[in-house]
Parts: structure tokens; C-alpha cells; sequence
């Protein structure tokens, strides 16, 4: 039997199952702070003079939301997005594992630059894969029958949006942002896991913490949170608003996106007209979301992959 120094490693469906169950119960509590960040990122778009604004900052969104629209108005888009993140957690030990392999380490050992890039690649295959989920949850997000920013959009659930999307927009409309997600979340993928891990390490390694202790998770998983933030919100931005942007059909038929062509030209004309701070909009919302969904995905992962050890060891 392995020592707890040096654990079995999961097998990729069993990363992949316990990753997803830790990312689905991380979204149902931070999904309210991330319809308040898409809406806060719609206001004023493309509008040099925003003093006209729906919405104060994060609390006024989630007052004015909650007030108007009750507990389905917090919790728009909350199905795709436990999908969507769900399967984008699971992926990450797989391929970490797969790298580790390659270069002739451990399975188990946490090193960093296989992480980074297990962390980066995961990212970027679930935001390629997921993207039509991204693309319906940003826009169910958005819509509000009471307070509207933005563009809106009515679907009644995620199978209405998918298929309105394709009606409306074909099959390639489905892939409208694809580039802006990957960009968007590899970078937010290539520091939360190893920035917590590396965290982590240092407080055990040091003797600060013990490995199983609760503090140990909190501490390393808010420092990840925080890497995550700095690094992803300009690109989030952009994300929100190429998803959400009003389409145009050309001569050819193609249907295309009437403000952005792609995430450089979206990332100019946000800085040209609302200024550089127009990246930012919604980044206590984005914090608010991040800092809690980070905290709870790593640790309810840790806790749930050792509780599964448990279980597993006593089986055998």
C-alpha cells in the first residue's frame, strides 16, 4: 500500500469525475458575483461618456437583480456554466499526469512547469470544447427584462439558446468567440492550479501549515484566486463582450459580429473609446467571483480526491 507521502495516482476517469464534482459545487455559489461581472462588463460599452450608468457597482447589481428578477435572475446561465467548468477541472490531472509521464517523472510529483502547462492546455481544450456553453451562459447572463445593459437576448433554457443561436446564426455562430475563450481562460488555467499548488508547498515545506490542514487549502487556493484575477481580466472582458455583441449578416450570408472582428480589435476600440480602465469593468465582480470559485474548486478538489482514497484504501 502507497505511504499518504506518496498517494496512488487517480486513473484519468477518476481525475476526471472527482475534478468536475469540486468545479460544479464551486459555480452554484460564485455564479450570482459572475452575472453582476457580465453585466457590469456590458455597461457603457463602446460609450466614451458612462455617467449614465444602470448599475452603481457589484452590490447594486446583485440588489437591483435580486429585487427585480428574484433568485432565477442571480442564477442565469447557471447550467451551462457548471458544465463548463466541470469538465474543465476534470481535464487538468489527466494531462498532468500525461506530462509528468513524458518527461519521465512521477505521476504524483508537482512540478511546475508540467503543471503550468497541464493547467494552460486544459484550459484551452475546455474553453474549445465548451464554447458554445460559454457563448449561451454570457448571453443568458446578460439578459435582464427589468434592468437590460447591453445586448439582449431571451432564451428559456440552454436548450432554446443553443438552438436559437443555430437558427439565428448557424453552426459557426456557436463558435463566435472561440479565440477570445481560449486566450481567456488558458491564461487563467496556467497559474490557478500550480500557483495554489506552489502555495501550497511553501506552507507545508516551511512549516507553517500541515499538508490536511483546512488553512492550508484556504491560504493557497485565495493566493491562486488572486494570481488568476491579475492575469485573466482584460481578456475576460473581451470575452463577455464578443459573445454578447449584436450580429450582422454579409452579402455572403455569413453571419458575423457587427462591433468586434476578434480579441486584439475588441481589446483597441475598448481602450480607444472607454479607455484602458474599460478592460477592467467589473473587476470587483470578477474578484468576488473568482476569490470564492477558486477557494472552493481546490479545496472541495482536495478534499474529495483524499476522502476518495479513503474510501478506495479500505476497500482494497
Amino acid at each position: 500500500m502507497a505511504s499518504s507521502s506518496s498517494p496512488q495516482p487517480l486513473s484519468t476517469p477518476e481525475a476526471f469525475i472527482l475534478g468536475g464534482i469540486a468545479a460544479c459545487c464551486a459555480v452554484t455559489v460564485s455564479n450570482p458575483a459572475e452575472v453582476a461581472k457580465t453585466r457590469l462588463q456590458l455597461q457603457g460599452e463602446l460609450v466614451k461618456d458612462n455617467s449614465k450608468r444602470v448599475y452603481r457597482n457589484t452590490l447594486d447589481v446583485l440588489v437591483k437583480t435580486t429585487r427585480n428578477e428574484g433568485i432565477r435572475g442571480i442564477q442565469r446561465g447557471l447550467a451551462p456554466a457548471i458544465l463548463v467548468n466541470g469538465a474543465r477541472l476534470g481535464f487538468y490531472e489527466p494531462f498532468r499526469q500525461t506530462a509528468n509521464n513524458f518527461l519521465g517523472l512521477s505521476p504524483t510529483e508537482q512540478n511546475t512547469a508540467t503543471s503550468v502547462l497541464a493547467g494552460a492546455t486544459s484550459g484551452a481544450v475546455g474553453a474549445t470544447l465548451g464554447n458554445p456553453l460559454f457563448l449561451i451562459k454570457a448571453r443568458m447572463q446578460a439578459y435582464s427584462p427589468s434592468l437590460p445593459v447591453g445586448t439582449q437576448r431571451h432564451y428559456r433554457n440552454s436548450f432554446n439558446a443553443l438552438s436559437s443561436v443555430i437558427r439565428e446564426e448557424g453552426f459557426r455562430g456557436l463558435l463566435r468567440g472561440t479565440n477570445a475563450a481560449v486566450l481567456r481562460t488558458a491564461m487563467g488555467s496556467s497559474v490557478q492550479v500550480p500557483s495554489y499548488m506552489w502555495t501550497k508547498r511553501q506552507l507545508v515545506n516551511r512549516g507553517i501549515l500541515s499538508a490536511e490542514s483546512f488553512w492550508t487549502y484556504l491560504i493557497s487556493s485565495s493566493v491562486s484566486g488572486l494570481f488568476v484575477l491579475a492575469i485573466m481580466q482584460p481578456t475576460d472582458t473581451v470575452l463577455t463582450r464578443m459573445y454578447n455583441q449584436p450580429t450582422k449578416t454579409l452579402p455572403n450570408g455569413r453571419t458575423v459580429g457587427a462591433l468586434y472582428r476578434n480579441p486584439i480589435d475588441a481589446l483597441w476600440k475598448i481602450a480607444k473609446i472607454e479607455g484602458v480602465l474599460g478592460w477592467y469593468k467589473g473587476t470587483a465582480a470578477h474578484f468576488l467571483r473568482i476569490t470564492p470559485h477558486t477557494i472552493i474548486t481546490l479545496t472541495a478538489n482536495d478534499l474529495i480526491i483524499n476522502l476518495y482514497r479513503k474510501i478506495r484504501s479500505r476497500q482494497s
